[in-house]
């Protein structure tokens, strides 16, 4: 059994908002890092909240935003670019749905604090770290070698999770449990060390910002079930759609990258292409 996948091409925020409520169970978002690199450099757009919302330390929301863009000015040009597509994401997020936010120490720590305000605490379920052990190393600091996915859940009385189906990994210290238990793997924690997408080999697409498989394939496996939808907005590579598809999930892509566009023709021949408007 594989699922479908539609590519959208054209700006994910329009895309999005023509897309219907609650249709996805797994949304995953892998937003540029805001890294002040000239690919990445984002253009403020209106981000108006629909309403004042209370959260942390019982602060209102839109209080919290401007007083962390004092601190942080390059943040507040980022937020503004990515709080409607969250606000989007949260709307087209199933009851029993979780949302997938990828991002990287630059912004990490901000977002945390903002969605805990925007969406509610309760509705935190994890931040997994991914590290891996690659690239260039500097000297003068602790290199810093992993990545932040924060979840959150749109109900956490009844949202899907769903451990036995996930991928199991070698246990640390074989030695220490059950053979038994040492041949079948434990399940994950909230640190995934997992390498970064080979240089050669099959995933390789040559897209600069493509993540591996495996770590999408962990999400979805956990957080939805076969026949059910997902929506990757800034889908690049196509990643999400490939492990989608293969899992049995509906997948729903979205970029405006020509370039994406053509890598995720190429890697999903089976994809509907659907062009912007």
């Amino acid at each position: 059994m594989t699922g479908s996948i539609a590519i959208h091409q054209g700006d994910n925020l329009a895309v999005a908002r023509r897309l219907p409520d609650g249709a996805f169970t797994v949304i995953y978002l892998d937003p540029p890092f805001n890294t002040g690199r000239s690919r990445t450099r984002i253009a403020a757009v209106d981000a108006a909240v629909p309403d004042v919302r209370r959260g942390f330390r019982d602060r209102e929301y839109t209080r919290l935003r401007g007083d962390l863009g004092v601190y942080a000015d390059e943040f507040q040009d980022y937020w503004a670019f990515l709080e409607p597509r969250l606000l989007e994401s949260w709307r087209l997020l199933a009851d029993d749905g979780t949302l997938y936010l990828h991002l990287d120490y630059r912004e990490v720590h901000y977002a945390k604090v903002l969605l805990d305000a925007l969406l509610g605490r309760e509705r935190f379920l994890n931040e997994i770290i991914w590290a891996y052990d690659y690239g260039a190393k500097t000297k003068r600091r602790w290199p810093p070698k992993h990545e932040t996915i924060l979840v959150y859940v749109k109900n956490p009385d009844r949202y899907w999770f769903d451990s036995d189906a996930v991928d199991r990994e070698p246990y640390m210290a074989p030695g220490l449990v059950t053979p038994e238990k040492a041949a079948r793997g434990k399940l994950p924690t909230d640190v995934w060390w997992h390498t970064i997408v080979p240089t050669t080999g099959r995933e390789k697409t040559g897209y600069p910002t493509q993540k591996p498989e495996g770590i999408i394939r962990r999400i979805v496996q956990a957080s939805s079930r076969p026949g059910d939808a997902v929506l990757d907005l800034f889908a690049g590579s196509g990643t999400t759609g490939a492990v989608a598809a293969a899992l049995g999930r509906d997948a729903v892509l979205v970029d405006d990258n020509p370039a994406a566009i053509a890598v995720m023709r190429e890697r999903l021949p089976g994809a509907v292409l659907i062009p912007p408007g």
